[in-house]
C-alpha cells in the first residue's frame, strides 16, 4: 500500500503545559487527553530546594512563568496550563489570578493554573465542604487550606504525608489510606492535591467506596484546559467528567474492582 493512502497526520489541537522541574507524571496527564489533542510540556528551571513553601514561590515567579510560556509560543497552543498546585495557591487568590495574567501576556492565549482549576471544579460539583489529601508538609498543607478558605471552601478533614521529595513514587495504596483518613466528617467531595502524586486509577475506586466525587490536581488541570478548548477530558467512572456518576455514584465493572485491604 502506498503511503499516500494513509492520509494524515490527523489535525491536532495543542495544550501547553508548564510544569515544575521535578514533575514526573507526564504519562498520567496524557491519560486524560482525547486523541485529537496534543500536550506540549515544558519545565521551570531547576532550583536546589525541596518541596516546601519556598519552592512553591520559586517555581511560580512571574519571570519564570513568562520564560516557560515563551518556549511554547512557537508551537502555538490554544491554551496554557500551569500544572503545579502549591505553586499556584501559595500567593492566595490574588496571586493565582496574577499568575494567569502573566502567562496570558507571555503567550497571548488563555491561561489557567491547577489551583484555579480546582476552584472551578468545586463549583462545577457544587462542593463547598471538602476532605483534603496532600503529600505535603504541614506548612504547605495549611497554605492550601488558607487558599480554600479564602475562596469560601471549608475543609472538613485532612490527611498529609509530610514529604519533601520523590512524591511521584507514592504508591496508590498510600493515597487510598490517606483518603480514608481524611473523609471523616460530612464532605461534598475529596480533593487529592499535588500534580506529582499519581491518582488516575484510584479516583473511580475511591468514588465507589466513599460515595462522593473525588478530584485530583492533574485531573482538574486537564479538565479545565480541555474545557477551554470545548472538548472533554477522558476518564471513565470519574464524577467530574461524567455527570451521571455524580448523582448515582460510580458502579465499577468487576475487572476495575481491586482490593486494598
Amino acid at each position: 500500500m502506498h503511503v499516500s493512502f494513509l492520509g494524515g497526520p490527523r489535525p491536532q489541537r495543542g495544550v501547553g503545559v508548564v510544569a515544575p522541574f521535578d514533575f514526573a507524571l507526564d504519562r498520567e496527564l496524557w491519560r486524560w487527553v482525547p486523541d485529537d489533542i496534543s500536550l506540549h510540556l515544558t519545565r521551570t528551571p531547576f532550583v536546589p530546594v525541596e518541596v516546601s513553601l519556598d519552592l512553591a514561590r520559586l517555581v511560580s515567579e512571574h519571570e519564570t512563568l513568562h520564560d516557560a510560556v515563551r518556549t511554547l509560543n512557537a508551537i502555538a497552543p490554544e491554551v496554557v496550563a500551569y500544572a503545579c498546585t502549591s505553586g499556584s495557591f501559595v500567593g492566595g487568590l490574588a496571586g493565582e489570578r496574577a499568575m494567569c495574567e502573566a502567562m496570558t501576556r507571555a503567550g497571548e492565549v488563555p491561561s489557567l493554573t491547577t489551583s484555579g482549576a480546582l476552584l472551578a471544579a468545586l463549583t462545577e460539583l457544587g462542593a463547598r465542604r471538602i476532605a483534603l489529601v496532600t503529600p505535603y508538609t504541614v506548612s504547605v498543607t495549611q497554605s492550601l487550606e488558607e487558599y480554600l478558605a479564602e475562596a469560601g471552601v471549608q475543609v472538613t478533614g485532612r490527611a498529609f504525608m509530610g514529604l519533601t521529595r520523590h512524591i511521584w513514587k507514592v504508591p496508590y495504596r498510600d493515597v487510598v489510606d490517606m483518603a480514608r483518613q481524611a473523609v471523616k466528617g460530612a464532605a461534598d467531595a475529596l480533593f487529592i492535591s499535588c500534580t506529582n502524586l499519581p491518582t488516575y486509577d484510584v479516583i473511580p475506586q475511591l468514588e465507589a467506596e466513599l460515595r462522593i466525587p473525588v478530584i485530583s490536581a492533574n485531573q482538574v488541570t486537564m479538565w479545565a484546559a480541555l474545557r477551554r478548548l470545548g472538548t472533554r477530558a477522558v476518564g471513565p467512572y470519574q464524577a467530574l467528567l461524567d455527570e451521571s456518576a455524580r448523582h448515582q455514584g460510580p458502579v465499577l465493572p468487576e475487572e476495575h474492582q481491586e482490593g486494598w485491604s
